[in-house]
């Protein structure tokens, strides 16, 4: 881990924009991300990600990125890749935690191995045939692209005639979807900053879900930190967000996703390894509820960017 004097004489590029569907967070993300390291002192240039990554982090003479990106090819371990490639230190989890992380099929298989609860499911591929009578949950049924985030192409759907439209709008994003039970529960969401879970959140959205919408509409959702569980749940969700940070293989942060039932079950949702840095973002929210600032946190999650496969 490098000092934070030595960082300050590096060139640190954050990278943003991308080309995923959600592009447009990860803009806002990335210019909140590098307008706080400017004001910290911090030698940092904003770097929209494109095809071209290689050549403009070469001609900037980026030595550390700070990875602000949402999606595809910024999330699923593709820049990770190419940077470890370069040689470039990195904010982050790795390579094959961020693939496993985005890919929801390979995360369920991951929570399941590691004796973590997930909702009953069914993967359909592009083109299989399906017939709707061998689903083996009842409705309501949530239809999501496996590789997508920001609740991109999810429906909830709760009759067999809107499943037809579910399942193409989802295949509108992925070759690949997920056709899960819905478990009617609250939203809770814990942060992960090193190994240690900061804390939890309760998102209790307008919308039926927490949807695109209510992610990023100022009004759309309530945020209630932390999270109103009893002290001994409260410990549990912790602990379980721990316990799926680690499946995953994920390093220096993330924010995982729960559903927590009247019965005290704690079901495993999804792990994001580039949880959003926008003024709606739910990771910096929990961690201004346990005393450390968007600037701070910023620190200390640069302050941990290395190579993970060569391990410097």
């Amino acid at each position: 881990m490098m000092t934070r004097e030595e960082l300050k004489v590096k060139k640190i590029g954050v990278l943003y924009g991308g080309l995923s569907a959600e592009r447009e967070v990860s803009l806002k993300s990335g210019a909140a991300v590098c307008d706080s390291l400017l004001s910290q002192g911090y030698d940092a240039v904003a770097i929209d990600v494109d095809r071209d990554l290689a050549r403009k982090l070469a001609d900037a003479g980026i030595e550390i990125a700070f990875v602000a990106l949402h999606g595809r090819y910024g999330e699923d371990g593709a820049v990770q890749g190419l940077l470890e490639l370069m040689g470039i230190p990195y904010t982050g989890s790795g390579v094959l935690a961020s693939a496993l992380a985005m890919n929801k099929i390979f995360a369920k298989a991951a929570f399941q191995a590691a004796g973590l609860l997930v909702a009953p499911y069914r993967v359909l591929k592009r083109g299989e045939e399906f017939d709707l009578a061998t689903l083996d949950f009842p409705f309501p049924v949530v239809v999501k692209p496996s590789q997508e985030g920001s609740s991109v192409g999810v429906s909830i759907v709760k009759n067999s005639q809107d499943m037809p439209a579910a399942i193409e709008e989802a295949f509108r994003y992925d070759r690949e979807i997920l056709l899960e039970q819905f478990i009617a529960a609250r939203e809770i969401q814990v942060g992960i900053l090193g190994d240690q879970a900061l804390g939890a959140i309760e998102i209790v959205p307008r919308n039926e879900f927490y949807d695109f919408e209510a992610k990023y509409t100022p009004g759309m959702a309530e945020h209630i930190f932390p999270a109103p569980l009893p002290e001994a749940l409260y410990c549990k969700a912790l602990h379980i967000g721990v316990l799926a940070h680690h499946a995953l293989g994920c390093s220096d942060y993330s924010r995982v996703d729960l559903l927590v039932t009247p019965s005290e079950e704690c079901y495993i949702l999804e792990v994001n390894t580039l949880p959003g840095m926008t003024a709606l973002s739910l990771f910096p929210e929990i961690a201004g509820g346990v005393g450390i600032s968007f600037g701070e946190l910023l620190e200390k999650i640069l302050l941990s960017a290395s190579l993970k496969i060569s391990g410097s």
